[in-house]
């Protein structure tokens, strides 16, 4: 297939690499490319700058929005939450229409520093204004609770553990659920929690995830969903 990935940063650069690796041809977005391609500073987790990583990812090309989105079947979105709706509109409304919006990214807000609080949430979640705002896009809200490298390597983590899933559309959760299968995920550890407003649980995990990253001084580590009797 032909995938979109929307964001250049580590949870961006995770994705695009490991869709490619299972054999789609993935175009990452970016609101400026000259500008994207032109930095040469580190990220906060000690990576090499996008241009860097994308001279070693020869199968992977860089666009706008728009251009990748116009190129894609679905799009992942990949972004910041304060920024996923500018993003969006950034690759405009034909280029969204009818396709699968895989949203991985959460509201977080750094603006009194760390750790970050919620931008939306109890009542509401990005999940949800996403599709609110986009509503011919069939978003699907996965993969939001747990580290980049895990995300498209369950493996790292050993035994059984969890990736949540809500949306709308039960044949675009089929489809995610397929890609889910592609990294290693398999079908009893794909949790369906049902329609996109479930997608205020997942993003409201992320300040106990948060947590428990600074208790265990390693984001290596996933939440296990064990029911009683199965």
């Amino acid at each position: 297939m032909n995938i979109a990935v929307f964001g250049t940063g580590t949870v961006g650069q995770s994705l695009a690499g490991r869709l490619s690796e299972v054999g789609h041809k993935v175009v990452v977005g970016t609101r400026n490319v000259s500008d994207t391609l032109s930095r040469t500073e580190k990220d906060g987790y000690g990576n090499p700058p996008f241009g860097v990583w994308l001279q070693a990812h020869p199968f992977v090309e860089a666009g706008t929005f728009e251009q990748a989105a116009a190129k894609s079947d679905i799009i992942v979105n990949c972004t910041m939450g304060h920024a996923s709706i500018d993003a969006l509109n950034g690759a405009g409304a034909d280029n969204l229409k009818g396709k699968v919006l895989i949203d991985i990214a959460n509201p977080l807000d750094f603006s009194k520093g760390f750790p970050p609080s919620l931008l939306v949430c109890n009542t509401d979640s990005l999940g949800e204004q996403i599709q609110n705002a986009f509503p011919e896009l069939k978003v699907v809200k996965t993969l939001n609770t747990m580290n980049a490298w895990l995300m498209v390597n369950p493996a790292l983590v050993p035994g059984d553990h969890t990736v949540f899933m809500s949306g709308n559309d039960a044949d675009a959760k089929d489809m995610v659920k397929g890609i889910l299968n592609s990294f290693g995920w398999e079908n009893h550890n794909i949790f369906d929690l049902g329609d996109i407003t479930t997608a205020r649980g997942t993003e409201m995990l992320l300040p106990i995830w948060v947590r428990l990253y600074g208790a265990l001084q390693s984001p290596m580590f996933n939440f296990h969903i064990n029911v009683a009797g199965k």
